[in-house]
C-alpha cells in the first residue's frame, strides 16, 4: 500500500509544481501567485521532489511484486 501512496503524492507534487511554475512565470492569470518570481523557483523544486517520490513509489511497487 505504501507504494500507491508515494505514487499519488509524487504525481500530485509534479502537477502542483508545474502549475506553480507557470503561474509564477505569468502564463496563468487570476491568482495571487501570478507573476511572482518566488513561485517560478519553488515550482521546479516541488516538481523535482515529486519526481523523486514517484521514483521511490515505483521501486516500492516493483519490489512487492
Amino acid at each position: 500500500m505504501r507504494g500507491w501512496f508515494r505514487l499519488t503524492v509524487g504525481l500530485l507534487a509534479i502537477v502542483l509544481g508545474a502549475l506553480w511554475t507557470v503561474q509564477g512565470l505569468g502564463y496563468v492569470s487570476g491568482s495571487v501567485l501570478t507573476d511572482r518570481r518566488e513561485w517560478a523557483v519553488v515550482g521546479p523544486v516541488v516538481v523535482l521532489i515529486g519526481l523523486v517520490t514517484l521514483w521511490y513509489g515505483m521501486r516500492a511497487r516493483r519490489r512487492r511484486g
